[in-house]
This record gives structure tokens, C-alpha cells and sequence, in this order.
């Protein structure tokens, strides 16, 4: 079964500022909460792009992970995708859109579209899962907000 997680942030800054923030994949150590031990393993700076590849390592209720991403979609300052290649989850796919609503003033929204590995049988872990997505992306918008808007 897919499900969806969505988060929404709205920023007083350009569209232009707050997109390039996403574009620097070095940022997302940053706004990852620090016990998953989030780390890029691919050489930076990365040039991100339609079909750039990002390997990350972390780890997820103290299990070891390896991650890597592409990016199936590259249109700034509006939108990008990354879909994970592989991952612990059956589907991974998050959009990231941005939308300018005034001159100083943008909407982020994510999307995340993820199917659990061992479906019928691992959905049942879905409770538990979507707890700790929603963490994540708790933590990770308080963590935008702050570095983005510290840096204003």
C-alpha cells in the first residue's frame, strides 16, 4: 500500500534563497536530526541536476544504512524530485515544491510517497514507521526555518 507524508513551510524569503538551500545536498546533514547519523557519502560538492546520484549512509533504529538517491526531476527555482534507488523502504519518492506567494515570501511543500518493504505483511509496521517520518520532518522544518531565516 502507498502512503503519503506531507509538510508544509512557509518562509519570508525569495523563492531563488530558499531553493538554493535545498540545492546544496550538504544541507541535508544539517537538517537531519543527529541521531540518525546522517552522512553523504558521495564526493561534494555534488553538481545536482536530472539524473545526479547521491549515495548516503545513517542509521535507522540503530541498524547501519546505506541510501542512494537520484534526481528524476530538476526544475528550479520551482521543484525537484529525488526517488531512492535504494533504500529500506519498498518506494521512496520525495517532491519538493516551491512556490514564491510574494516577492519575500515562499511555500515549501514536501511530498514523500513511500512503500514499506514486505508488503501486505510490513505495512502492519506502518504506525511505527509514519511516527518516526513524522519526527524527522518535524525536526527537519524547525531546522530549516532556523538556518534559513538565521542566515537572512
Amino acid at each position: 500500500m502507498e502512503h503519503t507524508l506531507t509538510r508544509e513551510l512557509t518562509l519570508e524569503l525569495p523563492i531563488e534563497k530558499v531553493f538554493d538551500f535545498f540545492a546544496d545536498a550538504g544541507n541535508l546533514e544539517r537538517i537531519t536530526p543527529p541521531e540518525l547519523n546522517f552522512r553523504i557519502i558521495t564526493t561534494q560538492p555534488i553538481d545536482i541536476k536530472k539524473g545526479a546520484l547521491i549515495d548516503y549512509q545513517l542509521k535507522l533504529r540503530g541498524l547501519p544504512l546505506t541510501w542512494k538517491t537520484e534526481i528524476s526531476e530538476w526544475n528550479p527555482p520551482r521543484v525537484f524530485v529525488d526517488r531512492a534507488l535504494k533504500s529500506p523502504y519498498k518506494q521512496w519518492i520525495h517532491r519538493h515544491t516551491f512556490t514564491r506567494l510574494e516577492t519575500n515570501k515562499t511555500l515549501i511543500e514536501d511530498e514523500v510517497c513511500y512503500r514499506l518493504p514486505l508488503e501486505p505483511l510490513g505495512d502492519l509496521a506502518h504506525w511505527l514507521v509514519r511516527r518516526e517520518l513524522d519526527y524527522i520532518f518535524d525536526f527537519r522544518q524547525r531546522a530549516v526555518a532556523e538556518i534559513i531565516q538565521s542566515k537572512a
